[in-house]
């Protein structure tokens, strides 16, 4: 069974192989090109091929894509889910969702109670939702930086789409992050690294291991 875990901002084949023998559920490929961990659709391509075979879903992380950087990764990488990381609005989701024909992933920033009000707008648009920590005012990246929120926010959210956990997660504290939020899935980048954008595969298999112990598959 494969762990409901997401690792994003895989670069190498090494991290790869330690996603997927690890068990990680989806493999997320970054294209925001301020990030240390964007990659080409190409090598995204290349990179994905051993996971899709082993039954891995693949994710296209994207922040306010235009059209031609869209169609370039739908036509090389084809992936199962477009992870919406800006401030793309419903309309434009839905128009990506009709341009790729893959699934999408709607990522929120959160700081407090009221930001989760945003989850409604994406109920009948989004396959899945990702809650991940608001970045600080100016910064750079919308996701990846290490952060995290009060878990105890979201221990009774229940949307309408499947959600993962996101921000600041890492193999010591993921397990208590899973129990205090009642998360069902969690998301990780730069907790299972070694410096910015270089992913350790010890840290990949701690991570996904600590997750299959809080999650344990039927």
């Amino acid at each position: 069974m494969r762990v409901p875990a997401k690792i994003c901002g895989l670069s190498t084949p090494e991290a790869v192989e330690a996603a997927v023998r690890g068990g990680a559920g989806w493999l997320g490929f970054n294209f925001f090109a301020p990030s240390p961990r964007c990659v080409d659709p190409e090598a995204a391509a290349r990179l994905a091929t051993p996971a899709r075979a082993a039954g891995v879903r693949i994710c296209a992380i994207t922040v306010d894509a235009g059209d031609d950087l869209i169609d370039r990764i739908t036509r090389t990488l084809a992936p199962d889910f477009v992870q919406l990381h800006g401030k793309e609005p419903p309309a434009r989701a839905q128009a990506l969702a009709d341009r790729t024909g893959a699934g999408l992933i709607r990522a929120l920033p959160v700081g407090d109670a009221a930001d989760l009000d945003a989850a409604r707008d994406w109920s009948g648009v989004v396959d899945h939702l990702l809650l991940d920590a608001r970045p600080p005012k100016g910064a750079a990246l919308t996701g990846g930086l290490g952060m995290a929120f009060d878990w105890s926010l979201v221990k009774d959210f229940r949307p309408a789409r499947p959600w993962f956990l996101a921000g600041g997660l890492d193999p010591w504290n993921v397990a208590e992050a899973l129990q205090v939020s009642g998360a069902p899935m969690a998301d990780v980048s730069s907790g299972v690294e070694r410096g910015p954008g270089l992913k350790d595969a010890t840290l990949i298999s701690a991570f996904l291991d600590a997750v299959r112990r809080a999650r344990p598959q039927a």
